[in-house]
């Protein structure tokens, strides 16, 4: 078992990156990077990307050099590849497929799509951004077998329209904003009281039982807790980039007492096959969470 780093090959930036691995485990390549102070933003699901001017530097630290194609296998071999679909999407890629997905949910009024995409855009957002918003229509698609109800659809789409990092805050002026902007797109009024609903909904997470459209929708969101383990810490991060005033002590205590919170659920999705698909790999990653910072306390996921 092994730290790796493969040669720098990779132009970016006015350099070349090469890329540093573990072949135990991530904790041990976030370990490293923090103690030989790599940044946070350089970790991509499964490696750092390393500057060329830095590779020599860690391999005195104790990473060990090898090729492209061995680094690869060795974290294949241990599990901790990520690989395609599992990989959060680059953000351009993503635009297109959503501006269809909003025709088919509201045609005829591409202007409030585009606006609620500018939303989502944000230059604050690290999670909370259009990839999110793809990966939680699409655990939708899986949930609902097919296209979900259009109520469900629109309270994804506003459900963090508003985004500004104060939970319940946020998620009030999204319900608020989702109602004004779809009674004046003329939707039904009954469909604008449940997307508001809904969008309010996704402060606890907590449907009632029965509550189809309530389930589909809290399960897609928190579908990102059942991902694998590179794509799950990419989430942490992300949220934790979110927060750039926070000190870390203070985030530490904040993200500790949610993922308590979240753990200490018996039925952390609310539908079966939410349960099926992502509980057990979910509970997987937030014990991993825990036990990270309670262990670590300096925060290795952090902001750098």
């Amino acid at each position: 078992m092994a730290l790796l780093i493969d040669q720098p090959r990779w132009p970016a930036h006015g350099t070349h990156f090469a890329h540093l691995a573990s072949d135990a485990s991530l904790a041990e390549l976030h370990a490293f990077a923090a103690a030989t102070g790599l940044s946070c933003r350089a970790f991509d699901h499964d490696h750092y990307d390393v500057p060329a001017g830095r590779v020599q530097a860690l391999v005195a630290a104790g990473a060990v050099p090898t090729d492209t194609r061995e680094l690869a296998a060795r974290l294949q071999a241990a599990g901790l590849r990520v690989r395609g679909p599992a990989r959060a999407p680059n953000r351009a890629r993503v635009l297109p497929r959503l501006e269809r997905s909003w025709q088919r949910l509201l045609p005829g009024h591409p202007e409030l799509g585009a606006r609620l995409l500018q939303r989502w855009s944000e230059p604050h957002r690290h999670y909370h951004d259009v990839r999110h918003l793809a990966h939680m229509l699409d655990s939708l698609t899986i949930l609902g077998e097919g296209q979900p109800p259009v109520e469900v659809g629109l309270a994804a789409w506003f459900h963090d329209a508003v985004y500004t990092g104060v939970a319940g805050t946020d998620e009030h002026a999204s319900a608020d904003l989702a109602a004004a902007e779809l009674e004046a797109a003329g939707v039904a009024s009954g469909q604008v009281s449940e997307v508001f609903r809904l969008v309010e909904l996704t402060i606890a997470h907590d449907p009632d039982p029965g509550d189809r459209n309530g389930a589909l929708l809290v399960d897609a969101d928190l579908s990102i807790l059942g991902q694998p383990a590179g794509r799950y810490q990419m989430y942490v991060r992300d949220v934790r980039l979110e927060h750039p005033d926070l000190e870390e002590s203070s985030f530490i205590v904040a993200r500790t007492r949610i993922v308590e919170a979240l753990l200490s659920q018996q039925a952390l999705f609310r539908s079966d096959l939410g349960q099926r698909l992502w509980l057990g790999k979910a509970r997987e990653n937030l014990t991993s969470e825990l036990a990270y910072w309670h262990r670590s306390g300096t925060g290795q996921v952090g902001t750098r």
